[in-house]
């Protein structure tokens, strides 16, 4: 019976990274309970972006958008 190597991928990684990328404080997943809520991000056109200072300003705009949207359709 053969004995079953396993590649080794992470010294080639090791390899092609350059020195000025430290890793060596990252923390794995910061963010992956963020993503996993639902977190959606949308780029905005400079134009539209220009009208909205913040977010909240947006999401009110949109919010205004769909109500009015839903009385139309049950009118």
């Amino acid at each position: 019976m053969k004995k079953v190597t396993k590649p080794k991928k992470a010294a080639a990684v090791r390899e092609e990274m350059l020195a000025e990328y430290d890793f060596s404080k990252g923390v794995r997943g910061k963010y992956a309970a963020r993503f996993a809520k639902g977190t959606n991000l949308v780029l905005l056109a400079l134009d539209v972006a220009a009208a909205f200072p913040t977010a909240d300003a947006v999401n009110r705009a949109l919010r205004t958008v769909i109500k009015s949207r839903s009385k139309r359709r049950t009118a």
